[in-house]
């Protein structure tokens, strides 16, 4: 995949734990994030526990930013996001991680400055924070348990970023297998139908048979066959089909 533009910067503010900050380095590399800003983690800096947490993603650790203030952090973003599932006395956009990545795409792609708030683990971004933020994002949780914990926010944030970039399709066919052609279905249907009618399937229920044929056929639809299920089903038909005699018993 070719990236177009810059990536928005992941900034978390007040971390308190270092294995939180590995597992948010590891959830941004896994995007394709590597701008990792800190302003003022708790346990100071650089931390081990992070670096040992971030496994693969220990560059984007060790080249993380310090900042005393959100205000350094974000001073040369031109655009800022900051993510909280609490009310605020203020009034911002409010978007979710889908429609904030959206947009972020189309900034960057612009190469405009961008960057995301993150909250320490215990309380979040404070009303001081989210006033540095031009728009809020809110994830879309459960509202009886709304908790997620630092990592799994980055996460979220960061897999919508990449999915409006990504070119993977939606279905994957496994094994390089075609899906079958219309024909062979079509061929599939008609055996099924003439061995039913060989077996007398149809005659105390004549006035349904078109039905049953409809539904089979929106059945076999359904399952988006690939050209081996044509040929499993073909030779499962022709063996319901054999006469006793014919398997010699």
């Amino acid at each position: 995949m070719t990236v177009i533009g810059i990536s928005p910067a992941i900034i978390l503010v007040e971390p308190q734990m270092g294995e939180n900050i590995g597992a948010a380095a590891r959830a941004m590399l896994n995007f394709g994030l590597t701008d990792l800003r800190l302003v003022k983690p708790r346990d100071g800096w650089p931390n081990d526990r992070a670096v040992a947490m971030a496994a693969g993603a220990v560059d984007v650790v060790q080249n993380a930013q310090v900042f005393e203030t959100v205000e350094e952090a974000v001073s040369d973003l031109q655009h800022v996001y900051a993510t909280t599932a609490r009310p605020r006395d203020m009034i911002k956009p409010v978007a979710t991680p889908n429609a904030a990545a959206a947009e972020l795409r189309q900034f960057t792609q612009l190469n405009e400055t961008c960057g995301i708030l993150f909250g320490k683990e215990s309380s979040g971004l404070s009303g001081d924070d989210v006033t540095c933020a031009d728009t809020i994002i809110t994830v879309p949780l459960n509202p009886d348990y709304t908790s997620i914990n630092l990592g799994q926010a980055v996460l979220l944030v960061a897999y919508e970023w990449y999915q409006h970039a990504d070119q993977t399709p939606a279905k994957i066919v496994r094994n390089e297998e075609r899906v079958a052609t219309k024909q062979e279905l079509g061929a599939l249907y008609n055996r099924i139908e003439t061995e039913l009618d060989a077996r007398g399937y149809f005659e105390p229920i004549m006035n349904r048979r078109s039905v049953i044929l409809r539904n089979m056929r929106n059945m076999f639809h359904r399952f988006d066959m690939m050209e081996s299920d044509i040929k499993g089903m073909q030779g499962i038909v022709k063996g319901l089909s054999l006469n006793k005699k014919d398997t010699g018993k």
